[in-house]
């Protein structure tokens, strides 16, 4: 007869045991489903800005390279410095971080102070 209570005993601790990881395991997967849908729409808004951004650039590229060819030694042409600063503050306001700490990745929460400061300087 203890043998049956110690042996259920067991069996109650090991299925608190089962549950204990089962219900971490859900928090896991919760989390990878969190992070798969943030970078789906990560995924999502930098194709939109890749999309954008390269075809106003193929064709002034094709524009650009048939007068070079012809005209021969002429550079090409140089980015002003306030076009940097000017697509850095495109890509903030796209909801994207500039700062060094999060540079790249979606700003999830609103602004972002150290994007700010650096926008600031």
């Amino acid at each position: 007869m203890k043998d049956i209570f110690l042996r259920a005993d067991e069996l109650e601790s090991h299925l608190g045991t089962i549950h204990a990881d089962f219900g971490n395991l859900k928090l896991m997967i919760k989390d990878l489903l969190e992070e798969n849908q943030r970078l789906t729409i990560e995924n999502q808004q930098l194709r939109k800005v890749l999309k954008r951004e390269t075809e106003p650039v193929e064709s002034t590229q094709d524009a650009a390279e048939e007068p070079a060819a012809i005209e021969g030694d002429k550079p090409p042409a140089v980015m002003g410095v306030g076009e940097g600063y000017d697509n850095l503050a495109r890509l903030y306001h796209e909801g994207f971080h500039i700062c060094n700490v999060y540079y790249g990745h979606l700003r999830m929460e609103g602004d972002c102070l150290f994007c700010l400061s650096f926008l600031s300087k």
